[in-house]
């Protein structure tokens, strides 16, 4: 770890690149998306990986990489077998195997369903849980920019529906702490802009262009820093680092350059 106790994305990447060549940025991103791992958010939406965080993401790599498991038989081992505060480090396509070797009726009959009937909590239970959820999420919301669901769509003037839309199209991204689903100032940006293309006859479906642009360009500027993320050098690293920000830059000004001469032709009428 670095003198924070957490990292980014970036160099969670940089961790995972001698173990799995083939890791990158947007699978990360992926993989969070389906559920196989939850890194907590910085007041400003930036993912924050802990340590456990970061061998949970290891272990999910490492079932695909080894067993070819899907997506869904992968979670579900994680919540039936490791439990929240499990060593993942430890756990080894090995050591699952001995564990199923060990109760064969295991293979035969998905064991999140016997989990669920033998462990079945008691209304009182619940409604604790309940409130401990909304507790995390009130001191979530205490010490964060990000918005909670209710308040993106007040302050952005939309309703569920909407949002629902919004986030089926992958234009919106929430997380969820306690009972609450939070929302980073991107996302918040994104729902106000949508919002207005809207209310001008845009539609959700047609936001969609801009997305996938943005994920080309972002896969375009992976590839050519994956080369220097992979090394050990941390000159090179820091090279990676710079190289994307100005490719960024580069890619907003190569836009704005474009957008400007194909509007000129447009109010100009020329062909």
């Amino acid at each position: 770890m670095t003198v924070r106790d957490y990292l980014s994305i970036g160099e969670v990447l940089a961790v995972l690149l001698d173990e799995f060549a083939d890791v990158t940025i947007s699978k990360i991103r992926f993989l969070e998306s389906q559920g196989l791992i939850n890194p907590e958010r910085t007041p400003s939406g930036y993912r924050k990986f802990s340590d456990d965080e970061v061998e949970k993401l290891r272990y999910v790599l490492r079932q695909q990489k080894d067993t070819y498991l899907p997506l869904r038989v992968i979670r579900d081992r994680l919540h039936d077998e490791t439990g929240d505060h499990a060593n993942y480090a430890e756990l080894s396509p090995e050591s699952i195997d001995q564990s199923e070797a060990a109760h064969p009726t295991s293979r035969q009959k998905p064991r999140i369903i016997a989990a669920v009937k033998n462990s079945r909590p008691e209304q009182t239970e619940a409604r604790r849980e309940q409130r401990q959820q909304h507790a995390q999420a009130v001191a979530h919301a205490d010490k964060t920019e990000s918005l909670p669901r209710d308040l993106l769509m007040s302050q952005c003037d939309i309703p569920p529906e909407v949002l629902k839309s919004l986030e089926t199209a992958g234009l919106v991204e929430g997380h969820n702490v306690g009972d609450t689903t939070f929302y980073d100032e991107q996302s918040v940006s994104v729902a106000r802009v949508a919002k207005r293309f809207m209310d001008l006859g845009i539609d959700v479906r047609h936001l969609r262009a801009w997305k996938m642009s943005a994920d080309r360009e972002v896969d375009l500027f992976e590839q050519r820093i994956l080369p220097l993320m992979r090394q050990r050098n941390p000159g090179a690293r820091e090279e990676a680092t710079e190289m994307l920000e100005e490719f960024v830059l580069l890619g907003a000004q190569l836009r704005e350059a474009l957008m400007n001469r194909e509007i000129t032709r447009l109010t100009e009428g020329r062909k």
